[in-house]
């Protein structure tokens, strides 16, 4: 009867520590696998990182085209720009010192947690404080993230609750027709 009890309540325990989110974390060689819809089209795009003092540069692939997009450390700490290039320019983009790249600067996402917004291409974000909405899953395992709703159109993002990185892991309802979703991450 003790090892009965001692059986369900580990597998009480195992289920709350399996079940509660996580927080990826983005290290030299981290690939993030989305899906993207550009304009009624589907699209797997690969974003392969890599981290230098100056700057945050993913490597971009996907359909023919591979670029390198870069983050200077600038904008990844004070950014206030998204930008939606998709790398079809350039073999190496380098962003303006105010955009970032499938993410918000660290400023942007102290400005969401401390006020509970975010101003972003001169557009207000207001998190959404309902929990139904919070809820994103990559490869079944639930993100810690944040909701927020754009107040002048009907953008969405779940950003991930990490203050170093805080990545775009989802985009919906995008009047530019670019929406994403992260569906995987391999640290290599």
């Amino acid at each position: 009867m003790k090892n009965i009890i001692l059986a369900v309540l580990f597998c009480g325990i195992f289920q709350m520590a399996s079940a509660q989110s996580f927080v990826p974390t983005i290290k030299n060689n981290t690939q993030l696998h989305y899906v993207c819809k550009l304009h009624g089209q589907t699209r797997a795009l690969t974003l392969t990182s890599k981290i230098t003092a100056e700057a945050l540069v993913f490597n971009l692939d996907t359909r023919d085209v591979n670029s390198n997009i870069v983050t200077k450390s600038e904008a990844l700490k004070n950014g206030n720009a998204l930008s939606y290039n998709q790398g079809e320019y350039a073999p190496v983009l380098n962003l303006k010192t105010n955009e970032t790249f499938f993410m918000i600067s660290q400023s942007a996402y102290q400005d969401l947690v401390k006020n509970n917004r975010f101003i972003y291409n001169n557009t207000t974000y207001i998190l959404d404080q309902n929990t139904d909405k919070n809820t994103v899953a990559i490869e079944g395992k639930q993100v810690d993230a944040l909701h927020v709703i754009a107040q002048i159109d009907e953008t969405e993002m779940w950003i991930i609750k990490n203050p170093e990185f805080p990545l775009i892991c989802k985009i919906t309802k995008n009047p530019l027709g670019i929406n994403w979703t992260l569906v995987k991450i391999v640290d290599k």
